[in-house]
């Protein structure tokens, strides 16, 4: 029997209500993915499946991973995934040796040999950096094995069903210009899927349509703003979750300075980003109040309507679910596939997202004038409590 085949998605448990359309937004930051693995857990076990994933990078292919699975394979195909990734080479034998130097190891692993089921070396690279290779070529690994585990684990059929809705955001490696491929208007491939995380120069651009297409990250790696500028809009509880750390301590030397550099990069401004998109949607809902006070006669002229066609009445609830920062973290920490680097990020995905909804944030009053509230969950003491450095 296939997944087709299998009951329909679960009901959330009594008294479970969200006002609108649940959304989950996951940021690209390759190993810090599997934080987004311990979220989409806790979302699980609530009952709370979405109803539209967006991602970049290595968050378009956990969004794959769920849009492409019925709701009771989902959690697994995903924790499939990650238990493909995770480098076990040498760990427990260089941790007795020497406490980091697993993590050293995997590193020099990951770097010289890549990720088994996800990336591997170019030969072709070693030719050099200015030798002719060619766009499709050009880059130190090459993704055939992720090619066959996405295949392996996703249903393209359900993928492009549309429960739920998937977005994935590449960008054109010709024009710089950001694109949204989303099931809701055209069949996505494992192509679509690879083009999100195609993140040069590593790995390869990746063509849809003989176009060439990069790491949507590049240019916006929390795209938020394809919900608020979706039409038709819908009321939304958005669950956003964020990688990256814009904010930090000050760095005392250049390895640190190089991470620091990283967190703000791919952060992408997802604070101002989002401002902007609670100033515009208030807009929206003044242009909604100031229609209301018009004559009649003076509302159903086309050009008035013309303008109310601006305004909106439907409601946004973000909650902001962002991965700590975990002891030892440092530039190469997006390619930390160590066992302890996945299962205390995905832990702490999972308690940091329980605890936002526990707390029921779409359940408090909403000034209806500005249509958007954000809720960020306090960060408590977890069991691996030694392993996380808790936000200053």
């Amino acid at each position: 029997m296939n997944q087709r085949e299998q009951a329909a998605t679960p009901g959330q448990p009594p008294g479970l209500e969200l006002p609108g359309q649940v959304v989950l937004v996951l940021q690209g930051g390759g190993a810090l993915g599997a934080y987004q693995l311990g979220v989409y857990e806790a979302m699980h076990e609530s009952g709370i499946e979405p109803d539209w994933v967006i991602g970049t990078s290595i968050g378009a292919i956990n969004a794959a991973l769920i849009a492409g699975n019925q709701p009771e394979y989902r959690f697994q195909q995903l924790s499939e995934f990650w238990n493909r990734v995770t480098n076990q080479t040498w760990l427990d034998a260089a941790a007795a040796i020497w406490p980091g130097l697993d993590k050293i190891t995997a590193n020099l692993a990951t770097i010289s040999h890549g990720i088994g089921g996800f990336f591997q070396p170019n030969p072709a690279s070693w030719l050099g950096i200015i030798a002719p290779l060619g766009l499709d070529h050009a880059s130190y690994y090459l993704v055939a094995p992720l090619r066959e585990t996405l295949k392996s684990l996703i249903d393209l059929d359900l993928l492009n069903a549309g429960h739920p809705r998937i977005t994935v955001g590449a960008v054109s490696a010709c024009t710089g210009t950001m694109r949204y491929f989303d099931s809701r208007d055209q069949r996505l491939t494992v192509e679509h899927i690879m083009s999100s995380g195609a993140l040069p120069p590593a790995f390869p651009a990746v063509r849809i349509d003989g176009e060439p297409y990069w790491d949507g990250g590049i240019y916006s790696n929390t795209p938020v703003e394809a919900v608020l500028d979706d039409k038709p809009r819908r009321s939304s509880v958005i669950f956003s979750v964020q990688m990256w750390n814009p904010i930090g301590p000050e760095p005392d030397n250049i390895w640190r300075v190089s991470e620091r550099q990283k967190d703000i990069q791919y952060a992408s401004r997802t604070d101002s980003h989002i401002a902007r998109q609670q100033q515009i949607h208030r807009l929206r809902h003044v242009i909604r109040e100031l229609v209301k006070h018009l004559p009649a006669s003076e509302q159903a002229k086309p050009e008035v309507q013309e303008l109310a066609a601006w305004g909106c009445h439907t409601t946004m609830r973000l909650i902001k679910l962002a991965a700590p920062r975990l002891e030892g973290d440092d530039h190469l920490k997006d390619i930390d596939f160590t066992p302890v680097g996945i299962a205390t990020r995905r832990q702490s995905g999972y308690e940091d997202a329980k605890r936002a909804i526990a707390a029921r944030p779409w359940e408090a009053e909403m000034d209806l004038i500005e249509g958007m509230t954000i809720f960020t969950p306090d960060r408590v003491a977890t069991a691996d409590a030694s392993k996380i450095i808790m936000p200053a």
